[in-house]
């Protein structure tokens, strides 16, 4: 679904007094505000969309490359185009919890985030990290993920600080089929 933006109220539809404000409508972000698909509780059978995507093809699951314990994929909920997670395949919660395979394979597809970032949209920087814990901000706080977002010189515009609402101007299958070509085999 797409948003609308129109600089022209129309009449009053019943809905609220008409206030020649134009307006920004963005439904598919209702199942985020909502909590729609986050798990019921912090084991890996209790509904983690971590465990379960890996079980979908890559397409489907918006996974960019697979590794032996980590996989990297889309966010689907993304703060800029391009925003990555490398996610342990292992139901883990805390950096401190991986095993040495775990740390070195999610470095590595780090790196090669950035890379493919680079590569794929010319990102200028980035933000790089993990929220531990819900009061760190994370929102499924029961299975490790690191984001690597792109940034752009002058990326952050009236739309997120003061709309409260992020324009992306490709569709999660495009973005990610331009990484998968990017992603680099071995640096």
């Amino acid at each position: 679904m797409l948003a609308v933006m129109t600089d022209d109220p129309g009449p009053p539809s019943g809905a609220g007094e008409d206030d020649a404000f134009g307006r920004l409508w963005t439904p598919h972000r209702m199942a985020y505000i909502k909590g729609e698909n986050k798990p019921t509780g912090t084991g890996a059978d209790d509904g983690c969309p971590f465990c379960e995507i890996p079980k979908r093809d890559d397409a489907d699951g918006l996974i960019v490359a697979r590794g032996s314990v980590v996989y990297a994929l889309l966010n689907l909920y993304p703060y800029n185009s391009g925003h990555l997670m490398v996610c342990p395949y292992r139901h883990v919660a805390d950096y401190t919890d991986l095993d040495h395979a775990e740390t070195v394979e999610l470095a590595d597809f780090t790196k090669r985030a950035l890379h493919a970032l680079r590569k794929a949209s010319g990102a200028q920087g980035f933000n790089v990290g993990m929220n531990l814990g819900h009061v760190a901000g994370a929102g499924i706080a029961a299975h490790l993920h690191q984001h690597v977002v792109p940034r752009w010189g002058g990326d952050t515009n009236f739309m997120p600080v003061i709309g409260r609402t992020k324009v992306l101007p490709q569709l999660l299958r495009d973005t990610r089929q331009l990484l998968v070509d990017a992603w680099p085999v071995e640096l």
